[in-house]
This record gives structure tokens, sequence and C-alpha cells, in this order.
């Protein structure tokens, strides 16, 4: 199985976003991707954090949904959409929500981001919790070559998480890391992810300077289950790809049996 992360720099604009998606989206598969990752907030990255909220959809209905929908049925492709902003219940949040297709174009997981960033330093201040309502579940899929776990930016900090989750051929992490925490954090978590779970990560991340002011780090990346770097693109839009060798995967865990040797539960 081949995968892709897509890399984005999004906009406010809902209609930027999805065209930008829907390029970098065929360009995967023309490189001969099965399984696509959308990063985080892709649909939109407002002027204002509450700028999301005005987008927010239900279940089965929206413009994002349909997009998503239609792209991995005239794709052919597994398509695990970032993050987009779901009802919550609350007029003044939403659920800032993962959704998987499956290549019929069927919605085939769901799964609602548990841990919201929350950063002070100096003038650079996010805090999620002001328009987000956090999830409850932890979630996986099967996606054909075996489980996918699904993880969302912040959640790359919580090991916890992913040790939830069960063993996994594969991790997702669709992100919107800032540039100063993904200068010092990102690559080191990631890469821990992989060691730990002995297993693919793949994340896909916002990658330069938005419209809003806000830079994020980038880097989207593909890493092993030795904890080696497949593939990254540090900056700018684009395409992050490569093969999930899961016989590769069985020799790492045959050869260091950690996830048998695990006491607690």
């Amino acid at each position: 199985m081949k995968v892709a992360a897509i890399q984005m720099i999004s906009t406010p604009v809902l209609e930027q976003n999805l065209a930008t998606a829907r390029r970098l989206m065929q360009q995967a598969v023309d490189g001969g991707a099965g399984l696509l990752l959308l990063p985080e907030y892709w649909p939109i990255m407002g002027m204002q954090e509450t700028d999301k909220i005005a987008l927010a959809e239900t279940p089965q209905h929206g413009v994002i949904q349909d997009f998503m929908a239609d792209a991995a049925r005239s794709l052919g492709v597994w398509l695990i959409g970032g993050t987009l902003p779901m009802a919550s219940g609350d007029p003044s949040k939403v659920l800032n929500t993962t959704l998987v297709y499956n290549p019929a174009g069927e919605q085939a997981a769901r799964y609602d981001k548990i841990h919201l960033f929350g950063f002070t330093k100096g003038e650079e201040s996010y805090q999620e919790s002001r328009t987000i309502t956090p999830g409850k579940d932890v979630v996986s899929f099967d996606a054909g070559f075996g489980k996918v776990g699904l993880s969302v930016c912040y959640d790359l900090r919580f090991p916890e998480l992913y040790r939830a989750m069960g063993a996994c051929s594969l991790i997702v992490v669709p992100a919107a890391f800032t540039y100063t925490t993904g200068q010092a954090h990102w690559e080191i978590l990631l890469r821990a992810r992989a060691v730990e779970n002995q297993c693919y990560v793949l994340a896909s991340a916002q990658g330069g300077k938005h419209p809003n002011g806000r830079r994020t780090w980038g880097h989207s990346m593909l890493i092993d289950p030795w904890g080696e770097i497949i593939s990254v693109l540090d900056e700018g839009e684009g395409v992050v790809a490569g093969e999930l060798k899961l016989d590769y995967m069985d020799k790492v865990r045959e050869n260091l049996p950690a996830l048998k040797h695990r006491v607690l539960a």
C-alpha cells in the first residue's frame, strides 16, 4: 500500500482550499497512492478563531463532507479528511472532526479530537477550548491492509491515546503545529510514536505563513516502525508519499517484541 500526506497552507476561503486539496490529492493518486491524508483545518484557517463556527456541518450534510465523499469515490482511494468543523450542540463551539471515507465514497470512521491545544509564550497564544468541544472516544478502523489509528495534532503529546488503540499498522496525525512548537517537538514526537508502537506513522501538516498571520511548521512526513523518516516535506504545498511494507513491520516486531513485553494494561 502506498500512502500520501497532503501538505497545505490553508486560507480563510473555503473554495480556495477545496481546489488546492483536490489538485494535491490528484497529484498523490497520479503517484500511485491508495490512501490519502489531509491536514488539520484544511478547509479553513480563518482570520479569527471563531470563523470556523460558521462552516460547522452536521453528520452526512455539508459542502465539505460532500467534497470528501466525492473525492474518495472518484479517485478510488481511502481518504482521511484531516479535520473539519462539526456541530457540537454548543452554538459557540465546534467539534474538530476527522472523517474517513472508503474508495466507494462511504464514511467508514469518525474521530473527534480529544486533546485541545493550549499554549502561551510572550505574544503568541492559542486556546482551542475557546471554540472547540473535546471528543471522548479513541477510534481506529480497518483499511484492508491493517488497522489505522486516528489522532489529531496535539494528541501527539499523549502516548496513552495510542496505546489505547491497540496494535496498529498505521497511525495518522493530521496537524497544524505552530512554528514554535513544531520546530522543537514535532519530529521527535512523531518518531517516538512510531518506535514505541512499532508501526508506520503518517503525518500531514499545515506548512507555511497563512493570511491570518499564523505560521505553521509543516514537515509532513512518513516514518517507518524503526523510527526512520521515509519522506518529508519541509514547507509549502505538496505531497509526501511512501510504501507501507508490512512484512518489514512484522520483522521489527519479531526482532524486538516490545509490544508483547508490556506488563502494564
